[in-house]
């Protein structure tokens, strides 16, 4: 199904991690694509920015990805900020898609916010159904979550048609590589191939190994929202995932073998570890609007670990 390019989408973020995927797939698809970022001509934060930067393009449907997100050290140094900054931006795009002529509200979730001890596999109606987030990312899961209620609430009194939807663990090209506020996998890719080139004998990895964790290729999380776009409306949070689970352990040998470092991955349990186990039901993804994750891990990481060596070492 190709919706003809005179519908317009604005993606707010369409210059972070997330973002360049998905301005890449609704252009494949034949949209009409609007950027928007902080850096370049609207900020998430200001409402008259986001109504001027709608209206001033004529957008009709709108994807929100914009946020301030990061690891655990990042969420461990800076909970307030990353609340406060979540906050303000769904609030602010709340009330832009209210008071403008959207035809749809596309909002991101976070795995974040599904309770430490949640049963496994994550359902959508287990959301604050067994406690809340794990400590070291709870105040950006718990914003996050605050969101999906503001969804609904916005839907329940103004009628206007907001999906919400709840991407796990991504990874893949344009990812950030700053150890300071990094996630795994570009943690692990950038330990491991500077290892490699200093010829250090060991990588030293947060934890102990054992938290599960699933992770979905950016290409294909963006492949999701597209068809949700096209074909979802209803109220319900969706799950956007694989499905598979590897513990941290399996991870990082995969990634070692990818990058080819022959040295020890050693585990520094002094560090958390975070959440125990994450892997979601993916259920209603498919049922919902026919998403399936194309892209399996191996593979994923063998073409982020190409593209890290090319963008930032030129091999």
């Amino acid at each position: 199904m190709v919706i003809p390019g005179t519908k317009t989408v604005g993606i707010l973020g369409s210059t972070g991690f997330l973002g360049k995927h998905v301005f890449a797939c609704f252009t494949e698809n034949s949209w009409t694509v609007v950027g928007g970022s902080r850096r370049t001509n609207v900020d998430a934060t200001n409402l008259q920015s986001v109504i001027n930067w709608i209206t001033n393009n004529d957008i009709k449907y709108l994807i929100n990805l914009a946020a301030y997100c990061g690891g655990i050290g990042l969420n461990q140094a800076k909970p307030a900020s990353l609340w406060l900054e979540t906050t303000r931006i769904m609030t602010t795009i709340f009330e832009a898609a209210r008071l403008t002529n959207l035809t749809k509200l596309v909002q991101i979730g976070t795995v974040c916010s599904y309770a430490k001890d949640c049963h496994v596999p994550f359902k959508e109606d287990y959301l604050m159904h067994f406690g809340e987030p794990e400590p070291t990312n709870r105040a950006y899961g718990m914003a996050k979550l605050n969101g999906l209620y503001g969804c609904q609430a916005y839907r329940h009194e103004y009628g206007i048609n907001i999906i919400y939807l709840i991407p796990v663990n991504l990874y893949g090209e344009y990812d950030n590589f700053d150890l300071k506020t990094s996630h795994v996998i570009p943690a692990m890719i950038k330990k491991c191939i500077e290892a490699k080139m200093k010829s250090n004998s060991e990588v030293i990895l947060w934890g102990d190994g054992t938290p599960t964790r699933e992770f979905l290729h950016a290409k294909d999380c963006a492949r999701a929202i597209l068809l949700a776009t096209m074909q979802y409306d209803g109220a319900e949070p969706v799950n956007i995932g694989t499905g598979v689970e590897l513990t941290m352990a399996e991870l990082a040998q995969m990634i070692k073998e990818e990058t080819g470092y022959r040295g020890n991955i050693v585990w520094d349990p002094s560090k958390p570890n975070g959440q125990p186990r994450r892997c979601l039901d993916i259920s209603r993804a498919k049922d919902y609007f026919g998403f399936e994750a194309a892209i399996n891990l191996r593979d994923g990481i063998r073409g982020t670990v190409a593209w890290y060596l090319s963008t930032y070492y030129g091999l």
